[in-house]
């Protein structure tokens, strides 16, 4: 079975992920297609081999700006400067080492060897085939008998999943929208794509368009504008607007699901009953088996609910934000006043 998670940006489904993961007989792949070549992760029936290697090396040049100016992405769990480690802090890495295998190994450069060989060694089918087949053979690595893949902002492109995996079953995990927009506030990376979609200033009032895009034939690019929109908060409202986008794209794709093929589960609710909550997840995505101690594992995790950050905003920005979230509120059936 194909099983995916699915949700916003900064809606807790890294936590997530991390508490599946504690179950040794399930492979939890984090960030596997998120940062894949947009191009071609998805694009055609039918992928040769050598070409489906080089979709799964490509991607990880959108963070060598910031890489550039001294900032890891907290997501990043390469082990940059570790000894035997085949790449330095600022170079372009392929995505996939990034954070998927890095969290699956010690040495994920040999793991990426490996994965690269065993790709290059498949036969000639399907994409969706192709993703089975590397899922399968990771989840082997780790003497895992299911896997889930869950990426971050996942909504974005959930269409185009649903496209390549009409089978599949998806679960959507889902936060308060005006929490996860202050969370996507204060992340660089977010900052970074709210300036870009919307085509908004920095703090010295430059616009997004004069920012150079990566060209790797150029090497990694050296704006000066780059550090004025990291540095930039935009107005609250325009986070609450880029989420309230990635809930109404997402509902419109995950409607042409069959109602056994999608979950719909609030972060809040996972935090509130862990227990609960992994059952019913191990229950939709039929893992099987007895759970209950890798969900007890999981559950250690679990330190409480974040801090919200939404009451401590001035009133006007409350309004703004609230605003701005309510038509990806009303979709995921909370209350935004």
């Amino acid at each position: 079975m194909d099983r995916f998670v699915v949700g916003s940006g900064r809606c807790g489904s890294t936590l997530l992920s991390a508490m599946l993961a504690e179950d040794e007989a399930l492979l939890s792949v984090s960030e596997f297609f998120v940062g894949l070549d947009r191009a071609s992760r998805f694009d055609g029936d039918w992928a040769p081999p050598e070409r489906f290697a080089e979709i799964l090396r490509s991607g990880g040049h959108a963070g060598l700006d910031f890489a550039r100016r001294g900032i890891l992405l907290p997501e990043i769990r390469y082990p940059y400067g570790a000894p035997g480690s085949r790449h330095r802090f600022g170079e372009a890495t392929p995505w996939l080492l990034q954070i998927a295998l890095a969290a699956l190994s010690e040495q994920p450069d040999v793991l990426f060897d490996q994965l690269l060989e065993f790709a290059r060694a498949l036969p000639r089918q399907t994409l969706a085939d192709q993703y089975r087949a590397v899922f399968r053979w990771l989840a082997e690595q780790r003497g895992a008998t299911a896997w889930v893949e869950r990426s971050g902002s996942s909504l974005e492109y959930v269409d185009q999943l649903i496209e390549l995996f009409p089978r599949a079953r998806f679960l959507h995990l889902h936060r308060d929208g005006r929490e996860s927009a202050l969370s996507m506030r204060e992340h660089a990376a977010f900052r970074y794509r709210v300036a870009r979609l919307y085509d908004l200033p920095d703090r010295d009032g430059v616009r997004y368009s004069f920012l150079r895009e990566y060209d790797p034939s150029q090497g990694v690019s050296d704006s000066p504008e780059l550090t004025g929109i990291i540095a930039a908060r935009a107005p609250v409202e325009y986070y609450g607007r880029y989420w309230s986008d990635q809930i109404t794209h997402g509902q419109r794709a995950l409607e042409r699901l069959d109602a056994r093929q999608l979950m719909v589960l609030a972060f809040e609710d996972l935090i509130d009953d862990t227990l609960g909550s992994l059952e019913a997840i191990a229950d939709f995505f039929e893992f099987g088996g007895d759970r209950r101690a890798a969900h007890q594992r999981a559950a250690v995790l679990v330190k409480g609910e974040p801090g919200r950050r939404f009451p401590a905003l001035a009133p006007a920005a409350q309004s703004a934000l609230a605003a701005a979230c309510r038509p990806g509120m009303e979709v995921i059936g909370q209350v935004c006043r």
